[in-house]
């Protein structure tokens, strides 16, 4: 077979994410913003933070938005806000970056590792009910690479047993909650009242996160708790300042998780094109769909309209993902495996939860392949020609 050639338009060596053109399509208004703050000499909270919370929330339509320092200060916060420590247990995905894990065990609880479904990669609900005990106090789901779990039939689960639910947004800003027709295991009139809501805006509280790489993404950390309860975001308001609603006179023990003024009027100037980027995206996504149909080796990742696409991730089956990313490479296209170990597998966490079948299967079967909203089509269509000459070669 002839081998495939990259055509002008690539790049010598296709990165897994750049964000060069986003920021070369936004410089003025970037700039100015960043001129702003440098004027004003606020430079940690203040008037720009306030204004990104109010605007972030009222896209998201939920009644409080407190921005914190990153998306794992968001989640830790967010576990004390709900009263979450020592002795309690909290459900949540073994097949997730390690953040989430973590802040379960930095409040001093157990996460508590259930499996996840084999085509959305999220906390399957119809495994929940099974783990939780009277030691549970929260529902954790992840809505990984930007795909909403299936928060119906969680938040049944969680009303039915007096548990709090909340969301790791951190790669799914923007993306909108699809009920599924046939497989969803809740109500009908719960599907209907959760359908199109924004993922963070569902459960009790939203944790996001704002790191660089993300869909809506700061210039350095930041991140965001999203709640509609008053006394959660009070309580969340002064966690972030060392346990204070007044300089000086600290109530809790807290943490300095303030956002920057910077990040904030950054992101200011970035989530009025959220949507069109996430559309972008879900195109990308579709385009690969197109040019990778018919390869048996290969699951492609479902397109809905929720879906926000934070990874456009593949399965690669009987055994072929690490050749195959070695191949891609060596094609100069970069990929990554997002998530080798599984959260249950970790050295602090190995043996503690029943076996989690599913998410090991996919730690071995996942790779995903470069995705930006600016991605062009015709290095999408070089990055699939090189898939099937791989699965085609001699």
């Amino acid at each position: 077979m002839m081998e495939t050639s990259a055509p002008d338009a690539v790049m010598d060596i296709i990165p897994i994410l750049d964000l060069k053109a986003q920021y070369q399509s936004l410089q003025p208004d970037i700039d100015r913003a960043v001129a702003r703050v440098l004027a004003s000499g606020q430079f940690i909270l203040g008037p720009e933070v306030q204004a990104f919370e109010e605007e972030v929330a009222a896209y998201l339509g939920v009644r409080h938005a407190v921005a914190v320092n990153s998306g794992t200060d968001a989640l830790v916060i967010s576990l004390r806000s709900l009263g979450v420590g020592p002795g309690d247990e909290v459900i949540t995905t073994p097949f997730s970056f390690f953040a989430t894990a973590e802040a379960i065990s930095l409040v001093g609880a157990r996460p508590v590792f259930v499996d996840v479904e084999l085509d959305s990669f999220n906390l399957d609900p119809s495994k929940v009910a099974a783990a939780i005990t009277p030691r549970t106090k929260v529902i954790l789901p992840v809505h990984l690479f930007g795909r909403p779990a299936a928060m119906g039939g969680m938040m049944e689960l969680a009303q039915a047993h007096g548990l709090a639910i909340l969301e790791d947004c951190a790669q799914s800003f923007g993306a909108r909650y699809c009920p599924p027709c046939k497989n969803c295991p809740c109500e009908r009139a719960t599907q209907e009242a959760l359908a199109h809501r924004f993922t963070g805006a569902i459960g009790t509280m939203g944790a996001f996160s704002f790191f660089p790489t993300k869909n809506l993404g700061a210039y350095g950390d930041g991140g965001l708790i999203t709640t509609n309860d008053e006394e959660l975001a009070e309580r969340s308001r002064m966690l972030r300042v060392h346990g204070s609603r007044q300089r000086y006179h600290h109530e809790m023990i807290g943490y300095n998780s303030r956002l920057d003024s910077l990040q904030a009027a950054i992101l200011r100037v970035k989530l009025p094109h959220i949507d069109r980027w996430n559309q972008q995206r879900r195109r990308v996504a579709q385009t690969y769909n197109q040019a990778l149909a018919g390869l048996e080796a290969v699951v492609t990742p479902a397109v809905s309209a929720g879906h926000v696409f934070h990874q456009y991730t593949i399965r690669v089956l009987n055994g072929q993902r690490d050749a195959l990313a070695a191949y891609l490479k060596e094609a100069g296209i970069s990929s990554m495996i997002y998530y080798p170990i599984p959260q249950d597998h970790c050295p602090m966490y190995k043996g503690q939860s029943p076996p989690n079948p599913v998410s090991d299967r996919l730690a071995s079967e996942v790779l995903s392949l470069p995705i930006w909203p600016e991605l062009s089509d015709a290095t999408i269509e070089y990055i699939a020609a090189t898939i099937r000459q791989f699965f085609h070669r001699s």
